[in-house]
C-alpha cells in the first residue's frame, strides 16, 4: 500500500512544537502566575467529593490500558490494523519525549510540586497521557465518535486523578497532552500515512452506480483513468481525488497564499468532500456559461479519503505538447501570418507527429473568445498555463483545469487571467499577434487593464516557469500593448502581502528583541552616566544634522533651501525607524529633491554621487583607523593587539583583485557587473562631471561625509567617557566605522541588533573596555542617535509634507 506524507501533518507538528515551547516559556517566566494557577486547582480538588486516592488511580490506570487495547483490536478486527504499527511508534516518541523533557525542565518548579511524606518532587511531564493519546491519534480516530468520547472521558478522569492524587500539575497535564498529540502528527508525517488506490473494478462498480455504463477502466496515470462505455456512449475522463492530490505541493501553496494576496486557497486545506463539490460547481458553472471544458458527467465518493469525479472526455491536446515555445516571431507583418500560418486560416488541425511553430490567428481568437464567455459569468479560470489550453483536431480551443478556479470573482481576479492568457499566447503565438488577438476579441479596455498584472508571481506555476526560460517576454507583452495603446498605464499593482525581506525583517526584529534584553537598564545607564560628557555626546549628536545637510547640498549642483534640506536630515531619523538600512533615507532624499524642481533622473544621479562617495570615504576611513589601531598596539609591544592594522589593507587590496579576475573572466558574472554598473556610467558620471564644474561645491560635499562620520565618532567617545572609561580615540573611530557599516546592510530599522551586537564586542576589543562598561556607552550613544531623534524627525517630517516639500 502507498504512503504519502501529508503537509498537513507536518504543519501540526510545528503548531504543536510552538505551544510547547509556549508553555515551557510560561513557566520559565511567568513562575508567579504558574504556581497560582496550581494552588487555585489545588484548593478546588480538595473540596470535590472523590472516592479514595488509591481506588481512582486504580481505575483511571486501569482505563488508560483498556482504551486504547480495544480501540487497537477494533481496528485489526475491522481493517487488518494497517495503521497499528504507527501508533505504536507514536507511543514509544511521545514516551520518549516525556523522559526527555523530565530530564530538560525538570529545574522548572512551576511544573511540578512536592510529593506527599516527603518522597521528592512530580515529573514536569505527566507521562501517562502522552503515549496513549499519541497511540490513538496516529492510528486515527477520525469517524469513530465512540472512541473518540472514551479516549476524552479517559483522559479527563485521568488527569483529574493525577490532580487528586498529587502527582501531577496543571502545566504537567498541558504538557503532557501536547506531547502526545505532537509526536502523533510527526510520526504520521514521518512514516507516511496510508493511501489505497481503488482497482479497475472499484471505480467501474462505482460509475455503474451513477447511470454510466463502463465497459472498460484503463489507468492513464496517477489519479486518472479512461472509463469507455458500452451502446456506443461517449468516453469518459476520471480524476481521482485523494490525499495525494491534497498533497501535492500543499507547501509551496501555502507560502503563496501567505505571500500573495491574490493566491487560491490551497486544496490540500479544504476537507475532500468541499473539494469535490467545488470542482464540480465550477464544471458546471463554465459549461453552462458556454465555454468549451470538461463537463462534470458523475460524482461519486469513495470513502472519507477518496472521491472520483467522471469528465466527458476532449479529444483534444495542450498547447504545450502542440507548438514550440517561440515567443518573438512576430516577423510577419499584422495582416500576415506568416511562415507555416499560412493556408491554416480555417483553423485546420495541426500535425500530431511534430509539434506546430504556432496557433492560427482564428485559433487565438477563439482562445479569447473562451475566456470572454467565462469572465462575462465572472468565473475565474486562477490557473491558465500552456498545459490547461487545450486544441482539439477542429481548431477548437478548450480551457480546462478549473480546480481552483472561483465563481463571482472580483475584477482583479479577472484581470489576472486575462495577463495569464495573454503570457501563454504569446509564449506560442508571439506578443504580438497575442495581444493583437487580445484586443480584437475582448476590447482594449480588459487589454490595459491586465498590463499592470503581468507579474510572474501572479501567473499560475507552469506558466511562471515557462516564462522564467523567456525573460523578456513580459517587457516584450507590455511594450506591444503600449505600442498599440499608448494611453494605457503601466503602473505595477502590489499583489504580494508579505515579501521574503519583510519576513526576513520580522524574524531579525525578534532575534533583535532578544538581544536587546540582555542590555543595561536605560534608565540606570543614562542616571549613572557623567552629565559633562553626555551633554558633550548629546551636542555632538545634534551637530551632525546641520553637517548632513551641507554634506548632502554639496553633490547638488542646484541651489537649495538649507532650513528645508536641515528639516529633511532630521525627517530621516524618523523615516529609518520604520525603513531598513539605508532605504528610507534614500528615498526621502529623492522625494526631497523631486518636489524641489529638479528632474527625476537628475535627482537620483545626485543621491548616487552622494552615496558612491559615502561609501568610498567610509571605507577609506575605516582603512586609515584600523591601521592607526595596529600601529599604536604594535607600539605598546603587541599586548592586546585588537586590529593587525598593516595586513588589513592587503587583504582588503587581494579580496578586491580576486573579485575584478574573476568578474573579468567569468562571462556571466561580467554580463551582471555590465548590468549594475550601466546606471552609473549612464546617469552618476554625468552627474559627477556637472559637479566637477563647481569644485566648491563638491569639496563641501566631501568635507560634509567626512565630517558627519567625525560628528558620530566624538559623540560615540564622549558616550564611552560618560560612563567612566577611557579608551583610545582610533579603537572609537574603528567601532562606530564597522558598526554603521554592519547597521546598513542588515534589514532591519536603523541597523536594529547589528549595531547592538557589534559594537559593544568591537569596543570591548579596541578599546580594551569590559563588557557592561561597552554596552553602557552603545546604549547611551543609540539613545542620542537612533532613539531620542525620532519625535523631532517626525515633527519635521510632518512640517515637509504640509509644505509640500516632500
Amino acid at each position: 500500500m502507498d504512503r504519502v506524507r501529508h503537509p498537513a501533518a507536518l504543519i501540526r507538528t510545528a503548531v504543536g512544537a510552538c505551544w510547547i515551547l509556549l508553555v515551557l516559556l510560561l513557566a520559565g517566566y511567568a513562575r508567579s502566575s504558574a504556581l497560582g494557577l496550581d494552588s487555585d486547582v489545588a484548593r478546588g480538588v480538595e473540596l470535590m467529593p472523590w472516592p479514595p486516592a488509591k481506588l481512582t488511580a486504580a481505575l483511571c490506570g486501569a482505563a488508560l490500558l483498556t482504551v486504547p487495547l480495544g480501540f487497537a483490536v477494533d481496528r485489526v478486527l475491522r481493517e487488518g490494523g494497517r495503521r497499528i504499527a504507527d501508533g505504536v511508534l507514536a507511543a514509544v516518541l511521545a514516551y520518549g519525549l516525556s523522559l526527555g523533557l523530565d530530564l530538560l525542565a525538570g529545574s522548572l518548579t512551576a511544573l511540578t510540586h512536592p510529593l506527599p511524606a516527603g518522597l521528592g518532587r512530580t515529573d514536569p511531564v505527566y507521562g501517562h497521557l502522552a503515549p496513549v493519546l499519541a497511540f490513538m491519534t496516529a492510528v486515527g480516530t477520525d469517524g469513530r465518535r465512540r472512541w473518540r468520547t472514551a479516549l476524552a472521558v479517559t483522559l479527563g478522569l485521568s488527569a483529574l486523578s493525577g490532580l487528586v492524587t498529587g502527582y501531577a500539575t496543571p502545566l504537567s497535564l498541558v504538557l503532557a497532552l501536547l506531547l502526545g498529540w505532537t509526536a502523533a502528527h510527526a510520526a504520521r508525517y514521518a512514516v507516511g500515512e496510508p493511501v489505497g488506490s481503488p482497482t479497475e473494478e472499484q471505480i467501474a462498480t462505482a460509475l455503474a452506480g451513477t447511470g454510466v455504463r463502463p465497459a472498460a477502466v484503463l489507468a492513464l496515470g496517477p489519479s486518472r483513468y479512461l472509463v469507455t462505455q458500452r451502446d456506443g456512449r461517449p468516453e469518459l475522463d476520471v480524476h481521482l481525488l485523494d490525499r495525494y492530490a491534497q498533497a501535492s505541493g500543499l507547501l509551496g501553496h501555502l507560502w503563496l497564499a501567505l505571500r500573495l494576496r491574490t493566491a487560491p486557497r490551497p486544496l490540500g486545506l479544504r476537507p475532500l468532500r468541499a473539494g469535490l463539490e467545488h470542482q464540480t460547481l465550477l464544471g458546471h458553472a463554465a459549461s453552462a456559461a458556454g465555454a468549451r471544458t470538461r463537463t462534470p458527467v458523475a460524482v461519486v465518493e469513495l470513502g472519507p479519503d477518496c472521491a472520483l469525479v467522471a469528465y466527458r472526455r476532449i479529444d483534444a491536446r495542450p498547447f504545450a505538447e502542440l507548438f514550440d515555445e517561440a515567443p518573438g516571431q512576430d516577423g510577419a507583418p499584422d495582416g500576415d501570418q506568416g511562415g507555416s500560418q499560412g493556408g491554416s486560416q480555417s483553423g485546420g488541425a495541426k500535425p500530431a507527429t511534430e509539434p506546430a511553430t504556432g496557433p492560427t490567428d482564428a485559433e487565438l481568437r477563439d482562445a479569447w473568445q473562451q475566456l470572454a464567455l467565462l469572465q462575462r459569468r465572472r468565473i475565474a479560470h486562477r490557473s491558465l498555463s500552456p498545459s490547461t489550453v487545450l486544441l482539439d483536431a477542429e481548431g477548437q480551443v478548450h480551457l480546462v483545469g478549473l480546480a481552483r478556479g472561483e465563481i463571482a470573482a472580483s475584477d482583479l481576479l479577472l484581470r489576472l487571467d486575462v495577463a495569464g492568457l495573454l503570457v501563454v499566447l504569446a509564449l506560442h503565438a508571439g506578443p504580438r499577434r497575442a495581444v493583437r488577438a487580445a484586443i480584437e476579441v475582448l476590447g482594449p479596455g480588459p487589454v490595459g487593464a491586465a498590463l499592470p498584472l503581468l507579474q510572474p508571481i501572479a501567473l499560475a506555476r507552469r506558466t511562471r516557469d515557462a516564462l522564467a526560460r523567456h525573460k523578456d517576454l513580459a517587457a516584450d507583452l507590455r511594450a506591444e500593448v503600449q505600442r498599440r495603446m499608448p494611453q494605457a498605464t503601466a503602473v505595477p499593482v502590489r499583489l504580494e502581502r508579505l515579501r521574503p525581506r519583510t519576513l526576513l525583517t520580522i524574524v531579525a526584529c525578534v532575534a533583535v528583541g532578544y538581544v536587546l534584553l540582555r542590555f543595561p537598564n536605560p534608565v540606570a545607564v543614562v542616571s549613572g552616566a557623567d552629565p559633562l560628557w553626555l551633554a558633550g555626546a548629546a551636542l555632538w549628536a545634534a551637530v551632525s544634522y546641520p553637517v548632513a545637510s551641507f554634506a548632502f547640498s554639496g553633490f547638488v549642483p542646484e541651489k537649495l533651501s538649507f532650513r528645508s534640506t536641515l528639516a529633511v536630515q532630521t525627517a530621516g531619523s524618523f523615516v529609518k525607524v520604520v525603513a531598513p538600512g539605508g532605504v528610507g533615507g534614500i528615498a526621502l532624499n529623492t522625494r526631497y529633491l523631486q518636489c524641489a524642481g529638479i528632474p527625476t533622473a537628475q535627482a537620483m544621479s545626485s543621491i548616487g554621487v552622494s552615496q558612491l562617495f559615502g561609501l568610498l570615504l567610509h571605507m577609506l576611513q575605516l582603512a586609515v583607523f584600523s591601521a592607526l589601531v595596529g600601529a599604536d598596539a604594535a607600539a605598546a609591544g603587541g599586548e592586546g593587539s585588537a586590529l593587525p592594522g598593516g595586513w588589513v589593507l592587503w587583504l582588503a587590496g587581494a579580496v578586491t583583485a580576486v573579485v575584478a579576475v574573476s568578474v573579468a573572466a567569468v562571462p556571466s558574472l561580467r554580463r551582471r557587473a555590465q548590468t549594475l554598473l550601466r546606471p552609473l556610467r549612464a546617469e552618476v558620471l554625468p552627474r559627477l562631471l556637472d559637479l566637477a564644474q563647481r569644485p566648491g561645491r563638491l569639496a563641501t560635499g566631501v568635507a560634509g561625509q567626512l565630517l558627519v562620520s567625525m560628528c558620530f565618532v566624538v559623540c560615540l567617545y564622549c558616550c564611552t567617557r560618560a560612563v567612566g572609561q577611557h579608551p583610545d580615540f582610533d579603537a572609537v573611530a574603528v567601532t562606530f566605522l564597522a558598526g554603521n557599516a554592519a547597521g546598513n546592510v542588515l534589514p532591519t530599522p536603523g541597523g536594529l541588533g547589528g549595531v547592538e551586537v557589534l559594537m559593544p564586542n568591537l569596543l570591548a576589543v579596541t578599546g580594551h573596555l569590559d563588557d557592561p562598561s561597552a554596552q553602557a556607552a552603545v546604549l547611551l550613544f543609540r539613545l542620542l542617535t537612533f532613539i531620542l531623534p525620532v519625535l523631532p524627525g517626525w515633527a519635521a517630517f510632518a512640517w515637509l509634507k504640509r509644505r509640500e516639500q516632500i
